[in-house]
């Protein structure tokens, strides 16, 4: 199941060879399927009752191609490609036939009953990390698509791209070996390198070598990823706030803003730390995302989240609100349920990022100053990103206690896909008091509150300047 469907395609069309008598084997869309035997024999064998021994007898490959094709045909296979292209090899038409002959009758039988759980892997929550990180990597934007992150991560290649995309100019190309490789010594070179940028980049890499990657040790390499996926999620909020002055973000800001947008919005919801086991009914974000964006949840569709169906309602509704939104998210509902608290954490960064985004865009697009939207951020969040550091009741990163903590590894991606809004999406006002968020200690019970004008936006507090009653 992890095999690339081109690959699985040539592996279920050899298995039907086999059996047919069939004793070549194919190993790719062209030369191999030029004189039309092999799809002769692969018809005849799935769709015997359509079968003429003509087919099989053709000396000249173009009548045999144009027999196959009217053999396919009876079987209810659309003519997309015509006897020429199989002579000449067209490696994409004949991917496509093939697919289509799959798709029509692919001679699985399913009668030894064996249940899908007894064909999952052994450790289920590996297998989740493993899609979701997969998932991430493609979403980034690099030239080599994954299929199996732990099949394809075992040269280097790939992480080495990725690297080079989040932290560009950090990847040494002159000392990388492209694929395919064939000596095992270069896709050392090519993960120990990996290892070099992850430790400048201040990973936590003890006693981790290249040659663990190449071995496919997959706590390794999912550890590895986590930290990769943290970073750049970190880079990408602290790229965003200008106000930050290049000082670093980390776990414990993230959810201080969480916290401070809820108490906002006048909700009693709060969230301890990322291992809260109060997140797991859901109510918390369903508050934080109608805290950025008061519109976007319909209450009528929440539970109070007090079974375990009400919490995958929640759950499923919160992962379809923050798509809604814009944010890029992989998680699944599973993952709120048990307080997942690596995907709490980067799902709650996922929001952030798109709120601070749209008071970004909102301040650039703005024609003269005005307060910001997120104005809590700037007071609470300005003075204490130097300050704050990571608790560990809040996230754990290390390598080491990637063994010892046996809650999953996963991610969510908040790439710069969330930057693409939905045309049905409620988009957030600026020119309302109540989603103006008011920065804690920073206001007092004597300061007037001024409601603006239709259309024109609030001026500046500030202490020098008189306020209009």
């Amino acid at each position: 199941m992890g095999l690339a469907p081109e690959k699985l395609l040539l592996k279920w069309m050899n298995f039907h060879l086999k059996k047919a008598g069939y004793n070549k084997s194919v190993s790719n869309f062209s030369s191999d399927l030029k004189d039309g035997e092999a799809y002769a024999y692969l018809l005849n064998v799935l769709a015997p009752e359509h079968c003429s021994p003509a087919t099989l007898d053709a000396k000249d490959p173009a009548e045999r191609a144009n027999l196959v094709l009217e053999h396919a045909e009876r079987m209810d296979c659309k003519r997309y490609l015509t006897p020429k292209d199989i002579v000449e090899g067209s490696t994409n038409l004949n991917l496509a036939f093939v697919a289509q002959i799959f798709h029509q009758r692919n001679g699985l039988s399913t009668d030894n009953k064996i249940s899908f759980a007894e064909m999952m892997t052994d450790d289920e929550q590996m297998s989740r990390d493993e899609r979701c990180f997969r998932l991430w990597i493609n979403s980034l934007g690099i030239a080599t698509y994954v299929n199996n992150l732990f099949e394809d991560v075992r040269n280097g290649w790939i992480l080495l791209e990725v690297l080079d995309k989040i932290s560009s100019g950090s990847v040494n190309w002159k000392q990388a070996t492209k694929p395919p490789i064939k000596m095992p010594f270069r896709k050392v070179e090519n993960c120990n390198q990996v290892i070099k940028i992850g430790k400048q980049l201040k990973f936590s890499l003890v006693n981790v070598a290249g040659n663990d990657v190449v071995q496919g040790n997959k706590k390794l390499i999912l550890a590895f990823l986590w930290q990769l996926m943290r970073f750049n999620m970190l880079q990408l909020l602290k790229n965003l706030r200008s106000h930050s002055q290049g000082k670093e973000f980390t776990d414990a800001d993230i959810l201080n803003w969480a916290n401070k947008k809820v108490k906002s919005r006048g909700r009693t919801s709060y969230m301890e730390s990322f291992r809260d086991k109060s997140l797991s009914n859901g109510i918390f974000f369903l508050d934080l995302l109608s805290a950025v964006e008061p519109r976007v949840v319909n209450w009528n569709l929440v539970t109070k989240g007090e079974s375990d169906e009400e919490k995958k309602l929640n759950a499923t509704y919160i992962i379809s609100v923050a798509r809604k939104l814009g944010c890029s998210i992989f998680l699944l509902p599973e993952d709120i349920i048990q307080v997942n608290q690596k995907m709490i954490l980067t799902l709650t960064a996922s929001i952030m990022y798109w709120s601070l985004q749209q008071s970004v865009e909102d301040s650039d697009s703005s024609p003269s100053p005005a307060p910001s939207v997120n104005s809590e951020d700037e007071s609470s969040l300005g003075g204490e990103v130097s300050n704050l550091t990571i608790d560990d009741a809040a996230s754990d990163t290390t390598v080491s206690s990637q063994f010892e903590n046996e809650d999953p590894i996963v991610a969510c991606n908040i790439s710069a896909a969330s930057n693409v809004a939905n045309e049905d999406t409620p988009v957030a006002s600026n020119n309302t008091t109540e989603d103006t968020p008011v920065a804690s200690g920073n206001t007092t019970e004597d300061t007037p509150v001024v409601t603006p004008d239709a259309g024109v936006p609030p001026p500046i507090e500030n202490e020098d300047s008189p306020v209009k009653e």
